[in-house]
């Protein structure tokens, strides 16, 4: 019996076939036998829909049973998670819209697949995740810790106000409680295979109600502050003008005595001048004057009624009579 096996094995027909299953083999491992992984992907072997071995990382060629296992590939690079805007309550009791968004990753494959299954649903799982995080530090902390830093200092804002939370620095700081959001939503995350790299508030923003309420105070306030300006710059504007105003009648003051004194000092050296040329000829000097007197005194439609003995003829009279 055995001998006719070893016959039957020896034929060629037998041989053949052999030869065409080796070659049936070879071309269903190169249609499905192979993958290649990418170096951005990263892979889970699954068989029947369950997962086979450790999740593959490492990029190249690799080898599958064919037909009977499929290849699940996900993302080894980093992903941006961006959350819808949402109404938040914080501990001051101010509605705030936080609009948020986060970066992540795969770190798990073969958890992802079970947790997840899709980075789809893990978008989905995120939102709730990173929400809740957000929602509970921002009902703990005062609208004062959501919008300023934890370096933020009173120097940053160019015009104080009286408004005490003007200048009022926060204990934590929005980095802070970002970091803090990270933590908690981080431990949840991993659950689903996924590491949280980091959680930041793209925009923090009043709802529609509180906005108009914040824009009608801040127009109160700047017009509060325009009016402090102008009522400084009056007071200074006042200032300058007493202050010229007194500045111009202490020069005018000073110019006036001057020119007294210069006149004064002129009329006196006119006098003694006058005195030293009408000393010489006194009567030369009475004559001048007479004769000026007529000019004045005697005009064309004067009349004029004197006596004979009036000093005003003494200079008409002949030389013979004055004497």
């Amino acid at each position: 019996m055995n001998q006719q096996i070893m016959e039957y094995l020896k034929k060629p027909q037998f041989l053949n076939g052999l030869y065409l299953l080796f070659a049936a083999v070879a071309v269903l491992m190169m249609l499905d036998g192979f993958y290649i992984l990418p170096e951005n992907k990263q892979a889970v072997i699954t068989q029947f829909g369950a997962p086979v071995g450790e999740p593959v990382i490492k990029a190249g060629l690799k080898l599958k049973t064919p037909f009977l296992q499929r290849v699940r590939l996900f993302e080894k690079r980093i992903l941006i998670w961006d959350g819808e805007p949402n109404q938040i309550p914080t501990n001051d009791k101010t509605f705030i819209y936080m609009d948020n968004t986060a970066r992540w990753r795969i770190k798990d494959a073969l958890r992802f697949l079970q947790a997840a299954g899709s980075e789809e649903r893990a978008q989905t799982l995120l939102n709730d995740i990173i929400n809740g995080a957000v929602r509970d530090m921002v009902n703990q902390n005062d609208l004062i810790e959501i919008i300023r830093s934890s370096d933020w200092n009173p120097q940053y804002v160019v015009e104080t106000s009286s408004a005490s939370d003007m200048t009022k620095k926060p204990k934590i700081g929005r980095d802070k409680i970002s970091r803090l959001v990270l933590q908690q939503a981080s431990k949840d995350a991993l659950k689903y295979g996924i590491e949280l790299i980091d959680v930041m508030f793209k925009r923090v923003n009043y709802i529609d109600s509180v906005r108009v309420k914040v824009y009608t105070r801040m127009i109160s306030e700047r017009k509060r502050i325009a009016a402090e300006k102008r009522s400084t710059g009056e007071g200074r504007k006042a200032e300058i003008l007493g202050k010229v105003e007194r500045e111009l009648k202490e020069i005018t003051s000073e110019a006036k005595r001057q020119a007294t004194e210069i006149r004064g000092k002129a009329d006196a050296e006119a006098s003694r001048l006058y005195g030293e040329t009408y000393s010489s000829d006194a009567e030369f000097y009475f004559f001048q004057k007479s004769l000026e007197s007529y000019q004045s005194i005697i005009g064309s439609n004067t009349s004029l009624v004197l006596s004979p003995k009036a000093d005003l003829f003494r200079y008409l009279e002949s030389p013979a009579v004055r004497q």
